[in-house]
C-alpha cells in the first residue's frame, strides 16, 4: 500500500491506472492506494487502517513526493503492527530536513527507510537504504522471538538483482554530503528552508483581505519544504503555468492534486524552497517569488483564453488541447509580459551568488 499518485504519492509506490500498470512496483506486486481526506488535504489515517485491515498488505509505504504535511509515522506503525506488515518509510524529499533534526523522522517506527541523496540532502544523485536487524516481534502463538531477515534479501536485490558495479565517485560524494549534514551551517540552512516555505505558503494561500494572494493550497499550508497549489479553481492547469514559469526563468513543476484524472495536464503546481535558500533567499524573498508565480498564472490564464477563443473560431473540436497552447506560446519572445517578467527575474536573481561562485 502506498499513497495514491494524485494525492501526493510517488510513481514508485505502486501507481497504476485502471488499464495499465505504470511503475515496476505495480508490475512486481499487487498494489492498493491509500488517499487523503479531500476535505482537509491530510492523509486519511482512519481509511488507511480500514483498507489495510481488509487488504492486509505485506508492506505499507509511508512517504510522498507532493505532500506538504508531517506524516504520522507512529500511527502507520500501529496499523502495520495490527496486520503484521512491514513499514517502509520513503523520506526522499525530506531527508535533509530529517538529518538536520528540524522535523521528525521515521527511524523510531519504520522497519525500512529509503531516501534519495540528491534532493534536500544536497548530495549526489544516488540513494540509501536503512533496515533493521535483530528481534522484529514476539510470535503471539509460540511466544518466541521472530527475527528480522532483511539484510540478505535487500543486499541481494540491489546487487546482483538490479544493479551492477559501484560508482565510487558517487559513494565519495555521498560521504561528503552526509558529513555536511552534521554541521551547524547545514542545520541553519534547513531551518531557513522551513521558514521560507511557510512564508511562501502564507503569501500564496492567505486571503487577499489578509495580505495574501488567495490561492488554494492542498492541506492549506505546509510543514516541510514544499507548497502544492491547486490551480483548478482558477480555470488553469499546472502544465500551462509550468511552461510560463520556465520561460521566465523559474523552475517549478506541474503536479497532480486530488480530483485529477490526467498526469499530463494536472491541476496542481509543486514548488520547493531548498534550491533558492541555498542561493541566499530568506522569507521576504519568497514573498516576492509568490508574486512572480502569481504574475505567471495571470499570463498563462490570459494566453489560454486567447488560444481557446481562436481555436473555437476555427472550428477546433478540442479547443482546450495543451498542444495548441504550447504551439502559440513558443519560446515566449513574442509576448511582452513574458519578456518583461523574464528580465525582472534575471536581474533580481543575478544579485544572489551561486554557491561555488566566490567572485561575488
Amino acid at each position: 500500500m502506498g499513497l495514491d499518485l494524485p494525492h501526493g504519492g510517488h510513481l514508485s509506490h505502486g501507481y497504476q491506472t485502471p488499464t495499465k500498470k505504470i511503475s515496476a512496483v505495480s508490475k512486481y506486486f499487487e498494489t492498493v492506494p491509500y488517499r487523503l481526506d479531500e476535505s482537509t488535504g491530510y492523509i486519511d489515517y482512519e481509511k488507511l487502517e480500514e483498507l489495510a485491515t481488509i487488504y492486509r498488505p505485506k508492506i505499507i509505504v509511508a512517504g510522498a513526493s507532493a505532500y506538504s504535511r508531517l506524516i504520522d509515522y507512529e500511527r502507520i506503525r500501529k496499523i502495520c503492527d495490527k496486520i503484521n506488515a512491514y513499514m517502509l518509510a520513503d523520506m526522499a524529499h525530506i531527508s535533509g530536513l530529517v538529518a538536520a533534526k528540524v522535523m521528525p523522522g521515521p527511524f523510531p517506527f519504520a522497519d525500512i527507510v529509503t531516501t534519495t541523496s540528491h534532493k534536500s540532502l544536497r548530495g549526489p544523485r544516488g540513494a540509501l537504504i536503512f533496515y533493521r536487524k535483530g528481534v522484529r516481534r514476539q510470535n503471539p502463538k509460540s511466544k518466541e522471538d521472530d527475527m528480522y531477515d532483511l539484510e540478505g534479501p535487500i543486499n541481494n536485490s540491489v546487487f546482483p538483482g538490479h544493479q551492477g558495479g559501484p560508482h565510487n565517485h558517487t559513494i565519495t560524494a555521498l560521504a561528503v554530503a552526509l558529513k555536511q549534514t552534521q554541521t551547524p551551517d547545514f542545520r541553519a540552512y534547513q531551518s531557513q528552508v522551513l521558514a521560507n516555505a511557510k512564508a511562501f505558503a502564507k503569501r500564496l494561500g492567505d486571503d487577499k483581505t489578509k495580505g495574501g494572494l488567495g490561492y488554494s493550497l492542498v492541506s492549506g499550508g505546509t510543514d516541510n519544504h514544499l507548497v502544492l497549489v491547486d490551480l483548478k479553481p482558477l480555470g488553469i492547469d499546472g502544465s500551462r503555468v509550468e511552461r510560463v514559469l520556465e520561460l521566465v526563468g523559474v523552475a517549478a513543476n506541474k503536479n497532480t492534486v486530488p480530483g485529477d484524472r490526467s498526469a499530463l495536464v494536472p491541476g496542481g503546481l509543486r514548488m520547493g524552497t531548498p534550491a533558492m535558500t541555498t542561493r541566499g533567499f530568506t522569507e521576504d524573498d519568497f514573498v516576492r517569488v509568490a508574486d512572480i508565480v502569481d504574475r505567471a498564472v495571470s499570463i498563462a490564464t490570459r494566453i489560454n483564453k486567447t488560444v481557446r477563443k481562436a481555436a473555437e473560431g476555427q472550428g477546433e473540436k478540442l479547443p482546450g488541447k495543451l498542444r495548441l497552447f504550447m504551439d502559440h506560446i513558443g519560446n515566449g519572445e513574442s509576448d511582452p509580459e513574458i519578456v518583461q517578467l523574464k528580465s525582472e527575474v534575471q536581474d533580481w536573481v543575478g544579485t544572489y551568488p551561486l554557491p561555488w561562485d566566490s567572485a561575488k
